[in-house]
C-alpha cells in the first residue's frame, strides 16, 4: 500500500528527510519514530504531496499512485478516500461552529459515498452515533481522535497515516485510541503508518519500525527487535528516556 525507495526531502538546499525504504502492506503497521525535528512528520506528509515548497527525490507509491508525478487531481482522489492522515490535534481541523455530522457527511458527498452508513463506522471506533449532533468543541480529545479515524473508515481508506494520534491525550485515552486502530488493523486489513515519539505505543502496535535522528534513519527492523536489542546508540537513549 505504501512503498518508498531513495526519499530525500529539502528546504532551500538542506536535507530534511532522507529515507531510503519504507514500505507498509495492507493489514500491517509500521512505526516511525525519533524526537521533534527528526524528520518524521515531514516523511509522512510527503506521502501525500502535502509539501509543495519542499525539493523531492526518490520513489513514492501509495495506493498505486506514484506520489511525485501525479496530478493535483489524482492526488486529491486518493486523499481521505484510499489514503486518510490523521493528525495529532483533530478539532484543530474541524470547523468549530459546525456539527460533527454535517462535517462527516460533507465529506462523504465530497467522495461520492453519500449512502455510506455513518452509524456503523463511528461503532467501529467506540462513538454512540449521537456524537454527530455535537460540534467540535463539545466533545474530548480522545473522542475527536475517533471521529477522524472514523471518517476515514466511511471515506473507504485503505491507508491511515496517524501523526502522533495520542501525544495529546491522556494515558487512559491513548490505551482506548491504539486499541482502536490495532482493532481496525486487524478486521479491516488496514495499512498503519504511525509516527511517534512514544515507544511505549510503538511496542504494542508496530511490526516494523524506523528510527529517525537529524533527518536520518539510523535504525530500522522489527519492532519487537530494534526494542528489545537495539543496535544504534540513539536508539538507546529514547528507550532508556522512558518512564
Amino acid at each position: 500500500m505504501i512503498e518508498v525507495r531513495d526519499l530525500q526531502v529539502r528546504y532551500g538546499g538542506r536535507l530534511v528527510a532522507d529515507v531510503p525504504q519504507l514500505d507498509v502492506g495492507a493489514g500491517e503497521c509500521v512505526a516511525i519514530v525519533g524526537e521533534s525535528g527528526s524528520g518524521k512528520s515531514t516523511t509522512l506528509l510527503t506521502l501525500l504531496g502535502l509539501t509543495p515548497d519542499a525539493e523531492i527525490s526518490g520513489h513514492v507509491r501509495v495506493c498505486g499512485v506514484d506520489v511525485l508525478t501525479a496530478s493535483p487531481r489524482a492526488l486529491r482522489e486518493i486523499r481521505g478516500a484510499r489514503a486518510a492522515l490523521v493528525m495529532q490535534s483533530p478539532q484543530a481541523a474541524l470547523a468549530p461552529a459546525t456539527r460533527l455530522g454535517t462535517l462527516m457527511s460533507r465529506a462523504l458527498k465530497l467522495h461520492g459515498r453519500e449512502k455510506v452508513d455513518q452509524a456503523k463506522a463511528l461503532e467501529a471506533v467506540l462513538l454512540d452515533p449521537g456524537i454527530l449532533r455535537r460540534y467540535p468543541h463539545e466533545v474530548s480529545g480522545g473522542q475527536a481522535q475517533r471521529f477522524a479515524i472514523a471518517l476515514a473508515i466511511a471515506l473507504g481508506a485503505e491507508v491511515i497515516l496517524a501523526d502522533e494520534p495520542t501525544s495529546a491525550l491522556d494515558v487512559t485515552v491513548q490505551a482506548e485510541v491504539a486499541g482502536v486502530l490495532r482493532g481496525l488493523r486487524a478486521e479491516r486489513d488496514l495499512a498503519l503508518l504511525l509516527v511517534s515519539h512514544d515507544l511505549a505505543l510503538v511496542s504494542t502496535i508496530a511490526d516494523r519500525v524506523l528510527v529517525m535522528k537529524d533527518g536520518a534513519v539510523v535504525e530500522s527492523g522489527r519492532a519487537a527487535e530494534v526494542l528489545a536489542e537495539p543496535s544504534h546508540p540513539y536508539t538507546r537513549e529514547l528507550l532508556e528516556a522512558l518512564p
